[in-house]
């Protein structure tokens, strides 16, 4: 028998390898079979997602996409399985961890393990507090287990960071929902530069620890910052990567760097190295940020995942629910 074969999926010829699934051959072609059993098509806009709130820029369903201009190259469409397999989970919280005077590392276990895809959101409620959509990650030294999430907060963060030891304490019932959308990493071509800013980096590390995994030789860069040099709490993360081989790391703080060698002065695209039009870039933090490194993308052509962080609950929570394609997502 032939290694290779043709299928006719929803009227799109695929070529695929004797022995795949109908699934496995429709994925790579951008067609998901639905939980109905009709074959429909997936080609999804970019979704934008980070530790926080959806967001909205207009309520038109034909709004252009951030940063979408004639000279774009278009990010990875998300993967169909997003849609496919969002389910629900009982946890506990487990521990909120300092890892800097500003953020949290808050770890959550749950009745059975949820396979979130690095670089996607769920869904989190704390009994008697608000949903939120958060970005799942590792523990900052990468120990985490497989019926954990754990994810970065900052202390000021909606209403969650302020009751965490008060209201909060380890046992507190949470209930995840998920995955909430977004737009996973998936091995590729070209370099993968990684750029964060403040909490951002929870879903950068998630990224960065999955592609060290499952493409050793891929170039990597990484440039991670913070307003405050005191709250670059990702260097055990970083001496992980450099231990797998990855050199290009750049620290960057706005202020108080107080003689901190390593940590160069301003804001993290000031330190992005000469973008490639085959580069991918994944950027998550504060808006300006995210839109400085698309604007930087834009202008090369370079592929570019946009992972906004917005400080507040904004009028648009109301409007859309985790994992609408359309919606962005904040801190």
């Amino acid at each position: 028998m032939s290694p290779r074969c043709s299928l006719v999926v929803n009227g799109k010829p695929v070529r695929v390898a004797t022995g795949d699934t109908p699934l496995d051959a429709a994925l790579p072609g951008s067609v998901a079979a639905g939980r109905d059993g009709l074959v429909q098509d997936s080609l999804l806009q970019d979704a934008r997602h980070h530790d926080a709130l959806p967001r909205l820029r207009n309520t038109s369903r034909a709004r252009p996409r951030l940063g979408e201009g004639p000279g774009t190259r278009p990010g990875p469409a998300p993967s169909p399985l997003a849609v496919l397999r969002t389910v629900k989970r009982a946890g506990t919280l487990l521990s909120a961890t300092p890892l800097s005077g500003a953020v949290l590392e808050v770890a959550v276990t749950v009745s059975r393990a949820l396979e979130v895809a690095p670089g996607q959101a769920v869904e989190v409620t704390f009994a008697g507090l608000p949903a939120r959509p958060y970005c799942p990650t590792q523990r900052i030294e990468g120990t985490t287990e497989l019926n954990e999430l754990v994810f970065h907060l900052r202390r000021d963060g909606g209403a969650l960071g302020p009751a965490l030891g008060e209201a909060v304490h380890p046992g507190h019932a949470v209930r995840i929902k998920g995955p909430a959308g977004g737009t996973p990493y998936r091995p590729g071509p070209g370099r993968l530069v990684l750029v964060s800013a403040e909490t951002g980096f929870a879903p950068i590390w998630a990224i960065a620890r999955a592609a060290r995994h499952l493409e050793i030789n891929r170039e990597m860069v990484l440039v991670v910052g913070a307003g405050d040099a005191d709250d670059l709490y990702m260097r055990p993360a970083l001496a992980w990567l450099r231990g797998t081989g990855v050199q290009q790391i750049t620290l960057a703080a706005s202020r108080d760097r107080r003689g901190q060698s390593d940590v160069r002065h301003g804001p993290v695209t000031a330190h992005l190295p000469p973008l490639r039009p085959s580069d991918t870039v994944h950027a998550a933090g504060p808006p300006e940020i995210v839109r400085a490194v698309e604007r930087l993308c834009d202008s090369v052509g370079a592929s570019c995942v946009a992972l906004p962080f917005l400080p507040a609950r904004s009028r648009a929570r109301s409007l859309v629910t985790p994992g609408d394609a359309g919606a962005q997502f904040g801190l």
